[in-house]
Parts: structure tokens; sequence; C-alpha cells
């Protein structure tokens, strides 16, 4: 980008915005503002606008309330106004932020507006950050003490959330705020302002109005250079990335880390390819701290400790020296008894997957003995006994899944089928001989699919 007091606002904004936009955008896509009605989101809508009228797009916004300022509901009239007069469909979210002791109103709000987006049914998400916030956003993160990763500040676009097609779009991120005040005033154009913004006693604020125009005395050009930086920062992050995938390659085994292909690796490299597997799992990432305290325990618990550690939401797992990453909400509890009544398909909300069932001669459950009991779908609870091979005898249920090698907070998310109070079959184990079809009788096949999508289908 040319020098900013060489800039011709409307032309070198316009083809910036275009440039990012063409680098992304492909007919028909579904785009959707974030439009708070300042000036940035403003002007932002308008050159949207601007470029719709080259590709046909599905074009809306939406506007979150946080309900922190007494002109929230202002703010929410002026952004639906403003959309009226310009046909573009404005979705309102009124929420009601607070936040707790040592946290950060302006995180806690972002995280709030954040959770919004991801219920939004679209290509992209256009948020009007610009060449400002990107410095403040660098100069902050530089203050926490942030590593590499955070230090590459904010990419043009970014995929939202792990396996969602939605992406971040920040079209603005070259231009400067003087230039967007600029063309925003050449075209007429309104907005609102936050009067929170000018609370130093934010650290972003306090930056921006106190210690930032004292280094633009001294380096003008403290904007591109900073910027600068930070894309540095992003090869390097992303270098780091490439080494960590090949470390994976090195240590996963399947979708698990090998505990001892972890600990072979020297401490930064440990350290580099932990923080990249869990940035996949699209988690606020740990602290420094407590990121040396994970490898500090998964270095000394022996393999064969079960090892449990929260991150964000997620948990990291190990048993029987494999390390997993699972989502907090996908340890399902026990669950209550569901009846089946012979559907074909049983949906199991609490374990989140669906239970399919196929009438079947010479395979399966033998259906004569189902019909003698009321059938239902239980979780584990503790002391069931079970004989999937009638050349062994009967044993504990607990004593299978250990041989299963099943690791403990698995147990309970496997759907158990009873007849009355016989445990009859175990997803992924198999049939009770007792239970099991004999050649000459119609059977029942029972197919458990989780919900996982990396997951097989379990008999």
């Amino acid at each position: 980008m040319a020098d900013s007091k060489s800039i011709n606002p409307i032309n070198d904004i316009t083809s910036c915005f275009f440039h990012n936009l063409n680098a992304q955008i492909r007919p028909g896509d579904c785009l959707v503002v974030a439009l708070s009605g300042g000036v940035d989101s403003v002007v932002l809508l308008h050159l949207l606008i601007k470029f719709s009228k080259l590709m046909p797009l599905d074009v809306s916004a939406i506007h979150v309330e946080h309900g922190i300022s007494t002109y929230s509901g202002q703010w929410s009239a002026f952004c639906q106004t403003l959309c009226d007069s310009v046909a573009i469909p404005l979705s309102i979210h009124r929420l009601k932020i607070s936040k707790q002791p040592q946290e950060s109103l302006e995180a806690v709000a972002r995280e709030a507006r954040y959770q919004i987006f991801r219920q939004i049914q679209a290509d992209y998400v256009l948020l009007a950050q610009h060449q400002d916030d990107q410095v403040e956003t660098l100069l902050l993160q530089l203050l926490r003490g942030a590593g590499v990763k955070g230090l590459s500040a904010m990419p043009t676009v970014r995929l939202f959330e792990s396996g969602k097609a939605i992406k971040l779009l920040r079209p603005l991120l070259n231009v400067p705020r003087s230039e967007i005040m600029k063309y925003a005033k050449l075209h007429g154009l309104s907005w609102v302002t936050d009067e929170s913004n000018l609370d130093v006693s934010y650290d972003r604020n306090f930056l921006r109005h106190r210690i930032l125009p004292l280094i633009e005395q001294r380096y003008p050009s403290y904007r591109k250079i900073l910027s600068r930086s930070a894309r540095h920062l992003g090869e390097a992050a992303h270098l780091l990335d490439e080494l960590a995938k090949i470390d994976a390659e090195n240590t996963m085994i399947v979708d698990k880390l090998s505990l001892r292909g972890l600990r072979e690796l020297d401490l930064a490299r440990a350290g580099n390819l932990l923080r990249y597997l869990l940035a996949q799992q699209m988690v606020r990432l740990p602290s420094s701290a407590k990121l040396e305290e994970i490898l500090r325990q998964l270095h000394n618990i022996q393999a064969d400790t079960h090892f449990q550690f929260e991150v964000d939401a997620l948990e990291i797992r190990c048993y029987r020296g494999l390390i997993e990453f699972l989502p907090a909400d996908s340890l399902s509890e026990s669950i209550s008894p569901v009846i089946w009544q012979g559907q074909q398909r049983l949906a199991i909300e609490p374990l989140k997957g669906i239970l399919e069932f196929t009438r079947q001669d010479n395979a399966g459950i033998d259906l004569a003995k189902l019909d003698q009991q009321i059938v239902t779908i239980r979780s584990r609870s503790g002391g069931e006994r079970f004989q999937p091979d009638c050349k062994r005898p009967r044993r504990s249920l607990k004593k299978i899944l250990q041989e299963a090698s099943l690791p403990p907070w698995k147990r309970n998310t496997l759907p158990l089928l009873f007849c009355g109070d016989q445990l009859v079959w175990v997803a992924g184990i198999g049939i009770d001989c007792n239970f099991q079809a004999p050649m000459g009788r119609a059977g029942l096949v029972v197919t458990w699919r989780p919900d996982q999508t990396n997951q097989s289908s379990i008999h």
C-alpha cells in the first residue's frame, strides 16, 4: 500500500477491499457483515454493497447489542434504519454481558459476539478490523508476553471453527483508520460513536489515545512497520505449524498422540506440537505457564496412569500411553433407560449417536428372546456381567472393556441393550452368548453410529 499521506481514500480503499474479496469470494456466496454501527463497519457495508453490484452475492448484516452501554438500543435502531435504507436484511441479537473478576470486558463481549456468529449459516462473516486494530493487537499481545502465534496478530481470512466451512474475513486489515474516516466523510456516511472508546481504563484505548500518538510523532510510519512485523511473525508461525505437522506425522497414532513420541521431542518442539494440536481444536490456547505444566505432567506420569487436564472447552486425556483431545461436552454421563419399541432407528441424544436395527436371518440377536421382555437401551452403571464369547466364561463388563483398551471416560458413552435385566448387546463388543441368533432363526443386527464423522460404525 502507498504511504498513507498519498492515498486516494476512494480509489485505494476500494481497490484494496475489492482485491481482498476477489481473492476469496465466489458468485453466489453468502456474506454477513458484522455491523456495530461504528464508522468502520458502516464503511465496510458501503463497500460491500458497491462490490455486490459487480458480483451476485447473498448479502446481509448482523448486529449484536451487548447491553453494556445505555445507548445500545439507539445503536440497534440506527443499524436497522441504515439496513432498511439500502435494502439489506439485518438480524439483531440482544445480550446481557457480565464478567467475572480479572476478566476483560472486551474479551467477554468479543466471545459472546463470536458465539452468535457461530450460529450463522453463511460462507463468510465480514469484520471491519483495520490496520490500526492490527497494530494495537500486536502491541497488546506483546505486553501480555504472547508467543509467535499470538504476535502474528490477525489474518485477513481464517476458518472460524473446526468442522465448519464458515470463515472470518477482514478485507480492510491493510487500511489505516484515518483513511476509513476520510472515505466515510467523502461519501457523506453517518455512524454512531461508542463513548467507551474514549475510556483509557481499557488497555486498547490507553494505547490508542496515550501511547500511539507519541510513537507517531517519532515514527510516522509505525502502522505499516508494525503491520509488516505482524506479517513476518505470521510467516514464522506458519513455519512452526509446518514443523508441528511433521512431528505430528511421527507421533500420532490415528487421532491420538503417542506419549512416548511426545517425550522423544525436545521441550520446545513438544510445546510447539501440543500448541498446534490444541489450535486444530479451535480452542483458546493456554498460557505458557499452563502449557509448561501440561508438558511437565505428561513427562512425569506412568504410561498406564489416567491423566486429565482441562484447556478451555477441551479435555486432554491420556490412557495406556495415548493422548486424546476431547470436547468436554462429548464426555457423556450415564443416561436413563430408553425403551426400544421396534424402531429401525433410535436417536440416543445424551450419547450423541443413533442406533440402527436391521432384521436378518441367522445373524444378530435372537428376536424370539427379545419378544419375551421389555427391551431398553442404557449406559453402563457398574457391576454388569457379559459373555460375548460362548467359549469363555461370563465376566465383568468392566474387565472386558479394559481388555478392549477402551479408556475409562468412553465406557459410559457406549449404549448397552438389555432384555429385562439381562445384558444382551454392547456396542463395539458384541452379543451375549445366550442371545445370539442360531441358524434358522430371525435375528436383529444392531449398529451404533456415533455422531462423530471420524469414527466408523460399531456393530
